[in-house]
């Protein structure tokens, strides 16, 4: 299973942490203002389901449901609309319940063990995480080289400087990260600072796109 199709071109996914809907369908225009209409929305708090669908209902928003620890949060997510689930570790119980639904998943990976396992149950795109404590772009491309044709969203820790250099890698299909969405920028409402972070991200992936073709 690979990733959504709208995914592959923008190739930064925002990691969201909100726990009020109010703020749901601003944060989903910002988004898109700044051309990055795609978000990861965590299932981390009480309010983050009631986040998911508001933000899941704009017709022109990507949204997916991250930190999914089992089948049943498949099941919420599924419910509130989220088009793919990315989990923080391998769960078995949290991938197959995906492929019954026919949801793209994105199990977190760290270790060759874990890619192993996920090659088994038919999967070809991996979250790598927590991407810089696990050993950053040098443990990406470690991983690349012994197991040619899997893909990597490395997720944790990355920041705007170092977003180019993971993307600029071919095995790379796209990083999460939350800098655009920080939480102090979510909790004052700076949707202009959003919008900005956003436009800044998107700019920086042609050039990173050049230098892995070069």
């Amino acid at each position: 299973m690979t990733l959504p199709p709208a995914l592959g071109p923008h190739r930064i996914v925002p990691v969201v942490v909100l726990d009020d809907a109010d703020r749901a369908d601003d944060l989903g225009a910002a988004l898109v203002e700044g051309g990055l209409p795609v978000a990861e929305v965590t299932l981390r708090s009480p309010g983050a389901a009631d986040v998911l669908r508001a933000m899941a209902d704009r017709s022109d928003l990507l949204v997916g449901a991250g930190t999914v620890l089992d089948a049943d949060q498949v099941d919420l997510a599924h419910r509130c609309g989220a088009r793919f689930v990315v989990s923080p570790g391998l769960s078995l119980g949290v991938v197959r319940r995906c492929l019954e639904l026919g949801l793209p998943v994105l199990p977190g990976i760290s270790s060759a063990t874990d890619l192993i396992q996920a090659r088994d149950l038919g999967l070809d795109t991996v979250k790598f995480f927590p991407a810089e404590m696990s050993g950053g772009l040098p443990a990406v491309q470690a991983l690349a080289a012994a197991f040619v044709g899997m893909r990597f969203v490395p997720t944790g820790g990355i920041t705007a400087r170092t977003c180019p250099d993971y993307l600029a890698h071919p095995a790379v299909a796209a990083v999460g990260g939350s800098w655009m969405v920080a939480p102090e920028l979510l909790e004052h409402r700076r949707w202009d600072i959003v919008t900005e972070r956003c436009v800044a991200a998107v700019a920086a992936v042609p050039r990173a796109a050049m230098a892995a073709a070069g």
